[in-house]
């Protein structure tokens, strides 16, 4: 449900000036002075994009500023968005589960140390460390439980009538720990899930009726809901195209992230953290409960004094900057973001109806230069001495605590990267970046300092040594690699690069042998086998991507259930191995004449290759994936 890397995956520079998008990309951009300047920038962005519409609120600590819909709520009946349309709010929704979490513990009824087993046996989870790492209610809220995220399975089934209960047991296979609890942050859903049952357990009613009784209605948000709203309050969501609506998606864990709310009700929502949890001088939670919320305590890094990271259903995120907390969030047809500055009192929310990334980060982008135009940057801490043992952490790491186990093995490649230490300063190299460069700050701390932007005011990285565990680092609040030989990094990069350029060649060489087949005088059944079955083994990999991207609008829906596409990619999977197997068997029984020896060896190199990279995905579970089971 949180929208997957505005994390991982790169985000965009957005360039606004204050009444239009900049032509000039490389002009830094210019932010709104006013907020008609704002609404003019976010509408343009709107119409450039295509995206239907948006919903809005500013906040001051004593107010709010603005707040607002724009745009479209329903393309077809062209309803417009007012402030009181609600919409999807998606992983914002989590932080409901933490404060109730906290409202429990001040009854005395549990603590975040207490193991969940104690407080919900009935729940499935596995946790191959439990005797002496068990997993506790601090883990499901700052998901550092080690589980996988939901699988396409959970996140596909469309059960508006479904208990929580019944919803965990639905299918609980993700909820294994692959690593000891409490030592490195990976997103799962299904944590805050499971604490929102132990809130209904201990509680004694239903977990949206706890939260409508003792957050939303204390709180202003009148309108907020768990569930599917009456059709004209609420906004329809729509793919990147703007105009092809999505089904609304009744989400089997709901405290993950159902809510739908309007700019109002988020706008006092937003005002409740600037206040330190307080509404109308009414205390609803204690101001330590935000500060906790606020504050990561159960990984690694936590634990050797890093502020930054994820913490009660908040993180903490730089722009330009300034350090926010908050939560954004996603569904299909639909992205929001929560942010707020404490220091400063002054947050934000908005939420758009359809899935368009690049108009979200650029309305996010925009709305920060607003917020921030006339505020003092936070003083950079001056750059510190490297520490005593940092050249030990010199090498190469691999990330080492995947969100989702399934794209493990591509991430893992992705994610290889190089750190060393020059000139008092960390150095890291990856496909992401090169040479990017950190300082240290205080301990084995350090800070970013972008190309781009200003340096960051708080450490983002960490060097870590658990006990009998090896070498690791943490970058950002989820990211935390291993070190690995330099021996088998090389041999990882050797081999992809074996791998990629093989399959290349085989692409680029079919073409010729095709059509030079179509003469007789060229024709060479003995090299037919050699040449087939390794283009057969190439193009299933390239028909598995091709299914993967023209899913990818509706991915939950076509691969979460056994469909047309889903089973296409069980049977791609198939074929690759059948073709990379064929291709083997061709290469060893091809006769010694009526085969050039270019072929030959060009077929033994592609062969080699495919099943390299056929051993290496069957090790990740690839080969006859069923992603609906």
């Amino acid at each position: 449900m949180k929208r997957k890397k505005l994390q991982a995956t790169g985000i965009l520079l957005l360039l606004l000036t204050p009444f239009c998008l900049a032509d000039d990309k490389n002009q830094p951009p210019k932010p709104a002075h006013s907020v008609q300047e704002l609404q003019q920038q976010i509408g343009k962005i709107l119409k450039d994009s295509h995206t239907p519409g948006v919903s809005v609120a500013i906040v001051q600590r004593d107010g709010p500023e603005w707040v607002a819909g724009l745009g479209k709520a329903d393309v077809a009946s062209d309803r417009s968005v007012t402030p009181e349309t609600l919409f999807r709010i998606g992983s914002t929704s989590k932080a409901f589960a933490s404060v109730a979490i906290l409202m429990l513990v001040h009854q005395g009824k549990l603590s975040l140390d207490d193991p969940v087993h104690k407080l919900a046996p009935e729940v499935w989870f596995e946790n191959p460390w439990e005797d002496t790492d068990p997993v506790r209610v601090v883990h499901l809220l700052e998901h550092t439980t080690g589980w996988d995220d939901m699988h396409l399975r959970e996140y596909a089934k469309d059960a508006p009538n479904l208990g929580l209960r019944e919803g965990l047991e639905y299918d609980h296979h993700s909820r294994i720990s692959r690593w000891p609890p409490g030592t490195r942050m990976a997103y799962c859903n299904s944590g805050p899930a499971v604490a929102a049952y132990i809130v209904e357990k201990l509680s004694n009613q239903r977990f949206e009726d706890f939260v409508q009784q003792n957050l939303f209605l204390p709180i202003g948000m009148k309108t907020a809901t768990y569930f599917q709203p009456a059709a004209p309050t609420t906004t329809i969501l729509y793919h990147g195209d703007g105009k092809t609506p999505y089904r609304y998606w009744n989400i089997l864990l709901r405290p993950a992230g159902s809510i739908n709310a309007s700019a109002v009700d988020m706008s006092n929502y937003v005002q409740f953290y600037l206040n330190r949890g307080s509404v109308n001088g009414v205390a609803i939670v204690p101001a330590a409960d935000i500060d906790r919320m606020e504050s990561p305590v159960s990984t690694w890094a936590a634990k050797e004094g890093m502020k930054y990271g994820y913490g009660l259903s908040s993180y903490w995120h730089v722009e330009d900057g300034f350090v926010y907390h908050g939560h954004n969030g996603g569904v299909e047809g639909g992205l929001t973001e929560m942010a707020y500055l404490p220091d400063y009192g002054v947050g934000y929310f908005f939420s758009i109806n359809a899935g368009n990334g690049e108009a979200f980060e650029k309305i996010a982008k925009a709305i920060r230069g607003y917020i921030t135009v006339k505020l003092q940057k936070p003083p950079v801490p001056p750059p510190g001495a490297l520490p005593e043992n940092a050249a030990d952490y010199a090498g190469w790491y691999v990330p080492d605590s995947p969100r989702v186990q399934l794209t493990d093995f591509i991430e893992r490649l992705a994610g290889l990267s190089l750190f060393r230490f020059e000139d008092g300063k960390l150095l890291i190299t990856n496909l992401g970046g090169w040479n990017d460069t950190f300082l240290p700050t205080a301990g084995a701390q350090f800070r970013n300092v972008p190309k781009k932007e200003g340096p960051e005011p708080v450490a983002t990285l960490i060097l870590l040594a658990p006990k009998s565990e090896g070498l690791f680092i943490q970058a950002g609040a989820g990211t935390t690699l291993k070190r690995i030989p330099t021996g088998l990094a090389i041999l990882e990069i050797a081999l992809t690069v074996f791998v990629v350029l093989s399959i290349l060649s085989i692409l680029l060489y079919a073409p010729f042998w095709i059509l030079g087949g179509l003469s007789k005088k060229r024709r060479r059944p003995a090299e037919r086998a050699l040449r087939i079955w390794p283009l057969l083994a190439v193009l299933s990999l390239v028909v598995f991507v091709i299914i993967f991207i023209v899913c990818s609008d509706d991915l939950i829906t076509r691969m979460g259930n056994l469909t047309v596409w889903s089973g296409l990619i069980f049977l791609t999977t198939i074929a690759f191995a059948v073709a990379s197997v064929a291709s083997a068997i061709a290469v060893w029984r091809a006769p010694a004449e009526g085969v050039r020896s270019g072929v030959r060896r060009h077929s033994i190199i592609v062969t080699l290759a495919l099943l390299i990279a056929l051993a290496y995905l069957a090790y990740w579970g690839l080969i006859g994936l069923r992603t609906w089971a």
